[in-house]
């Protein structure tokens, strides 16, 4: 029987698609980052998923998030594991509570990587707290109109938030894909070998660059 992995066999190796298949990943939000890179990671072999995200699919997600007109009014995490067992037989443990300094450690604990793609200071404070408690590996990933990056916790400072409403600011899909191949890459190396680049990238001038910390 042909794996469903084939290309990503071929590519990386039986071995490194069985370490990956074993390693817990826990990603914090499922908005435009976190919903493809969900989908990108259980498509390279990833088998044990974690997300945790507390919003409903709206209509100005479609654009560049994952899911479609149909899922408008669904809780995100829901459709994303009927999406998952659908597309490559992956069952996701979904938690629909919002990440609060009480649910923190138990949601995250067990977790060989944590992965930050949450849109606010607050959540994202709370993630590399935790993190830093636990011992727990976090790599962050953001963007913001042109820019992009993909920061393990070690070099990472948490930005303030971006003035005004949190989902009216300037975004281009290719922005959010190309932030999502790095950040794919990243957790793949990390996984397999254990390193932690730090990257950034623009798309106006399309350079992806690693971070000088």
């Amino acid at each position: 029987m042909v794996s469903r992995f084939l290309h990503e066999e071929i590519y990386r190796g039986a071995d490194a698609l069985s370490k990956l298949s074993e390693s817990q990943i826990t990603i914090c939000g499922a908005g435009a980052l976190g919903s493809h890179l969900i989908d990108n990671l259980a498509r390279q072999g990833v088998d044990h998923l974690r997300v945790i995200d507390c919003d409903r699919v709206e209509e100005h997600n479609v654009s560049t998030q994952i899911y479609g007109v149909s899922d408008v009014g669904a809780w995100k995490v829901e459709v994303l594991r009927n999406h998952l067992f659908r597309a490559v037989g992956v069952e996701l443990d979904v938690v629909t509570k919002r990440l609060t300094d009480r649910t923190a450690r138990k949601q995250l604990k067990g977790s060989d990587l944590v992965i930050d793609t949450f849109d606010n200071s607050e959540s994202r404070q709370l993630v590399q707290q935790h993190c830093r408690e636990q011992s727990l590996p976090c790599l962050h990933v953001g963007l913001y109109a042109d820019y992009c990056e993909v920061i393990w916790d070690e070099a990472y400072r948490v930005p303030r938030d971006v003035a005004g409403d949190v989902c009216e600011y300037p975004l281009a899909r290719n922005l959010v894909l190309l932030a999502v191949v790095i950040a794919s890459e990243a957790v793949v190396r990390f996984c397999l070998a254990g390193e932690t680049h730090n990257r950034t990238a623009t798309l106006r001038d399309f350079a992806v660059r690693e971070l000088d910390v």
